[in-house]
């Protein structure tokens, strides 16, 4: 069964990801980038291989989306997917079931955060267009069929629709906002560790989780970026370089880098959900 890793993008899954790689994956909770590859993410070309050729178009393979998960399955050993999909059902396909799930670690993030990550990450041009992303209800990140292991199209919905899709499951869920990352590493990635062992049934030291933290800090992760590029990162709008994945951190705050009118349509946007979450 799956445990997702499921986040609206620039939200932090891919530093939770780094951390349980290192936690799970190696002997004394270091890290490097290239370990990254031990979690994939969902959707890939390689999960639908074997059902369908219609990789370059979502509304064709969304179908699909509970034989893959099956066949993932097929070997009846847990799994960790990292997935940016909403959890939705769109024409009567849902993206997932509690068949194929048996937990879910939600990454949050403050939207007026999100928005200045999105607009560098995707070569967004201005904060008005970052802004129609994060709100367009049909919004879908386009994949790359042509290669085997990168990320298929992928639906994300709003901001606001996205995170509650995800809210709604019952069982296993653990909700993590990215802020109390940042404020309380070891509160919050000891959370993650816990919830781990209990699912996978394994002791984990706490030399260990204060080993993965450290590794896996942002700092330690953008220095590594720059030595020996990362996989996750993607071609600038112009296609003529690539755009740096791990880019302001701990240092992207909104109330320096966004314009008082776009935060205030944020938050008007979002605002039962931004309160629930203690942003507002």
């Amino acid at each position: 069964m799956i445990i997702w890793l499921a986040s609206y993008p620039k939200s932090g899954n891919t530093w939770i990801k780094g951390f349980i790689i290192s936690l799970l994956y190696t002997t004394e909770g270091t890290s490097n980038l290239e370990n990254f590859k031990k979690i994939n993410q969902y959707p890939l070309k390689s999960h639908f291989e074997n059902l369908t050729t219609d990789f370059n178009d979502i509304t064709k393979f969304k179908k699909y989306y509970h034989k893959s998960q099956d066949i993932i399955n097929s070997d009846n050993k847990i799994k960790i997917l990292k997935t940016h999909n909403a959890l939705l059902n769109v024409d009567g396909d849902n993206f997932s079931s509690t068949k194929n799930t048996l937990g879910v670690i939600h990454i949050v993030r403050d939207p007026r955060n999100v928005i200045t990550s999105l607009k560098h990450h995707y070569s967004i041009p201005d904060f008005e267009k970052a802004k129609e992303f994060l709100f367009d209800e049909k919004r879908v990140i386009f994949g790359n069929f042509d290669k085997k292991d990168y990320p298929l199209s992928t639906l994300l919905a709003s901001w606001k629709t996205h995170y509650l899709s995800w809210k709604q499951v019952k069982l296993n869920y653990l909700l993590i906002k990215y802020e109390d990352l940042l404020n309380n590493p070891i509160k919050e990635f000891s959370k993650i560790s816990d919830y781990l062992s209990n699912l996978l049934n394994v002791k984990i030291s706490e030399k260990k989780i204060e080993n993965s933290i450290k590794s896996n800090s942002f700092y330690n992760l953008k220095k590594e970026e720059q030595d020996k590029g990362f996989a996750e990162s993607v071609l600038s709008r112009d296609g003529k370089r690539k755009i740096p994945f791990f880019n302001l951190g701990p240092k992207n705050d909104w109330k320096t880098l966004l314009e008082e009118k776009t935060a205030a349509e944020i938050e008007a946007k979002f605002n039962n959900e931004m309160k629930e979450l203690g942003y507002m």
